[in-house]
């Protein structure tokens, strides 16, 4: 059976936690060069910084070759579709695909017909399996554990992948997840604390941007009341507790809905999260290389 990553809710607490595993041993410095020859290429159809060019750093660590797809300089430009370009790589012999896409799992239309390892780097707003990776080994670093710990995720819930995949998982683990911001960006299913409260009450609080990209229609609220109602300034930093921490799967936007002194403040993990993303995805390519 391929490993392919596509879906956290697929996998058992207990691989999860494997690949923690292998992350945190990634992060000690081990497994340097440890794929060598091995061929990977990123496909990107939406764009990234984050989390394109930390498995581009991945796999240089692990001393794989690198293809990055150009997807605006590709034949896609004259008509070539999703499944074509996919199986044009396969074709070149590569050893696994790392791919981002816009549309819901993209991936159902490559199962069975890719007969290698794919990587899910993001599918529209359902999942995001080495973003919620990276933020489940920055709090397993951080607390030591996962079981009671209680979570706010505030902000555009209703359209992001990282708050989906994150709560699915982070109940099974054991930890308490709730959700907060504008109404219009809620979603039902999870269960709603007002902001303040959540401020004072929550051991991590994790901010989402607003991802108009995905909007039909603009945000209500103008920045500053956002920042106002939702934001994470300095004056709440303070009304935490103080072993709490603040997560943010980035990209930010300062002054809507974390202040500009937030971002970097003592209980800011934010930059934690994007070096922690190197060695998880160091963990999932070493993970779907076995037996290859």
């Amino acid at each position: 059976m391929m490993n392919d990553l596509l879906q956290l809710s697929s996998l058992s607490t207990e691989e999860i936690q494997q690949i923690l595993d292998v992350a945190e041993c990634c992060r000690q410095g081990e497994f340097v060069d440890s794929e060598k020859g091995k061929l990977v290429a990123n496909l990107f159809f939406e764009p990234s910084t984050r989390t394109q060019y930390s498995f581009n750093t991945a796999e240089e660590k692990l001393g794989m070759k690198v293809i990055n797809l150009n997807a605006q300089a590709s034949s896609m430009q004259k008509g070539e579709t999703f499944y074509d370009t996919v199986k044009t790589f396969e074709s070149f012999g590569l050893d696994a695909l790392v791919i981002r896409d816009r549309e819901d799992e993209y991936y159902k239309q490559l199962l069975g017909r890719v007969q290698i390892p794919i990587l899910n780097a993001g599918d529209g707003k359902k999942d995001h399996p080495t973003q919620s990776l990276l933020d489940l080994l920055t709090i397993r670093q951080e607390f030591g554990r996962f079981e009671g710990l209680k979570i706010a995720i505030v902000g555009d819930v209703k359209y992001s992948r990282v708050a989906h995949t994150n709560i699915e998982v982070m109940q099974r683990l054991g930890m308490k997840c709730v959700i907060s911001g504008p109404e219009e960006y809620r979603d039902p299913q999870y269960d709603y604390i007002d902001f303040d409260q959540a401020v004072q009450k929550m051991d991590i609080l994790m901010l989402l941007r607003v991802q108009h990209e995905r909007h039909e229609q603009a945000m209500s609220l103008s920045k500053q009341e956002y920042h106002e109602k939702y934001g994470l300034t300095a004056e709440r930093v303070k009304r935490m507790k103080e072993t709490a921490i603040i997560m943010h799967p980035a990209p930010f936007n300062r002054g809507v809905e974390i202040a500009d002194e937030v971002v970097e403040c003592d209980k800011s993990r934010i930059f934690k999260q994007i070096n922690n993303g190197v060695f998880v995805r160091m963990a999932v390519l070493k993970r779907a290389m076995e037996g290859r």
